[in-house]
């Protein structure tokens, strides 16, 4: 199958080097081709350039997109997709005031939707997930990295882990899985942790590996979770299994997490709204990706992440939905991409490279995705008619997207 993708106003996210991540000052730049053409081979891209330059050849299928811009489809590096149910009167509790912490002692927060997954069949979180990736089809993601974590029992957890796996298999976005066994500690283990984390490394970790569930591995390493002690153990765990770290990390206080991600080479480590000097030195020259997760401290009222800062220092930076029922209950990266620069104050180029390139760096698929080259997957997008690529960001409550294309087919 043959596509050309022709008269485009603006083909964006231009990748000639082939670069795995963009660093720094980098960021700031996004190559474009105007009046451009896309001619996709069955599931690749096989070439691109100025409409002037198209030479005559056959196709199987023509699009037209005279006024409208092309992008490559959005990764999104982190997400809780498969849950049970919503947490809207939580969201009730956060207005009154209560905080995050007051909410997961009364039995809410993850223990709550741990709860439902636990009750919930493996079908029903199939159906319920299966619909929130076709809304993120439609709002121009390709990829999406989904992680457990609301089991908190091994067989709760191996469920939502055979759901993302039946998920892979059926979807055709790009999906990446990851074992969260220690995304919070049940109640009967509160007291005494460290009997979770055996539970985490003797049964979760080697039986997820076992059945071939997992890429990889996350520990939510943060004031009142898991100590550093505790994730490097289990992260040890893990990579003696063959899953890489990812790792929440100081989303509450300077816990320590960033330290232990580089440590471990973890590909990602996501939150960071306290990110200090310190920690910013520790990621220099590493190969862990600083994740940001704009829906998650928008939601819960937090400090922001030091984004410029980590950028003028010469650190990439991702940013994913974080969508979960809890703290970031959207699956829009549009929005994130808005968020990254009112919130965060990133040119638009550096949103387009963090909720592209570099989220794809963070979920270990920036050989195949993130950008527009010669043989990388044909995923990307086509707006509607639009004045600038700005104007992506810009019109933050309109969804920009017509037609999405994944692997090379029209969705």
């Amino acid at each position: 199958m043959k596509t050309l993708i022709k008269n485009i106003k603006e083909l964006c996210m231009v990748d000639r080097d082939l670069k795995p991540r963009i660093m720094g000052k980098e960021m700031a730049k996004m190559e474009t081709i105007k009046n451009a053409y896309l001619i996709v081979e069955d599931d690749r891209i096989a070439d691109f350039g100025e409409m002037g330059a198209l030479k005559e050849q056959s196709f199987d299928k023509e699009v037209d997109a005279t006024g409208r811009m092309v992008f490559p489809s959005f990764c999104d590096s982190h997400t809780h997709l498969v849950y049970a149910g919503s947490r809207e009167i939580e969201y009730i509790d956060k207005i009154r005031g209560l905080s995050y912490d007051e909410i997961a002692k009364r039995g809410g927060g993850i223990l709550n939707s741990a709860k439902r997954v636990q009750e919930a069949s493996e079908d029903q979180l199939y159906e319920d997930a299966m619909m929130r990736l076709q809304q993120m089809i439609g709002f121009g993601t390709g990829a999406v990295e989904i992680k457990s974590g609301y089991g908190m029992t091994t067989e709760a957890e191996m469920k939502m882990l055979r759901v993302i796996r039946r998920l892979k298999e059926d979807s055709p976005l790009t999906i990446k899985a990851t074992l969260l066994g220690a995304h919070g500690i049940p109640m009967e283990y509160r007291g005494r942790q460290e009997k979770f984390v055996d539970l985490v490394i003797d049964e979760m970790i080697p039986q997820a590996a076992a059945e071939g569930l997992a890429d990889y591995i996350d520990v939510f390493c943060d004031e009142g979770f898991f100590t550093c002690e505790d994730t490097e153990r289990m992260l040890e765990a893990g990579i003696k299994h063959g899953m890489r770290p990812k790792i929440h990390a100081n989303e509450m206080a300077c816990s320590g997490g960033i330290q232990v991600a580089v440590k471990y080479n973890a590909l990602s480590c996501d939150h960071l709204e306290f990110t200090g000097d310190e920690e910013i030195a520790c990621l220099l020259g590493s190969e862990t990706m600083p994740t940001v997760l704009p829906g998650a401290a928008f939601f819960l009222n937090m400090q922001h992440a030091p984004v410029r800062k980590m950028m003028d220092a010469g650190l990439g930076v991702a940013m994913s939905s974080d969508c979960n029922p809890g703290s970031s209950p959207s699956p829009n990266m549009q929005l994130i991409l808005s968020m990254a620069c009112v919130n965060y104050r990133m040119l638009p180029e550096e949103a387009f490279n963090a909720t592209t390139m570099n989220s794809a760096y963070a979920m270990g698929v920036s050989d195949k995705l993130g950008s527009i080259a010669k043989g990388k997957v044909a995923n990307f997008y086509i707006t509607k008619p639009i004045s600038t690529y700005e104007y992506m960001p810009y019109a933050y409550g309109e969804n920009k997207v017509e037609k999405v294309f994944l692997n090379g087919k029209e969705q």
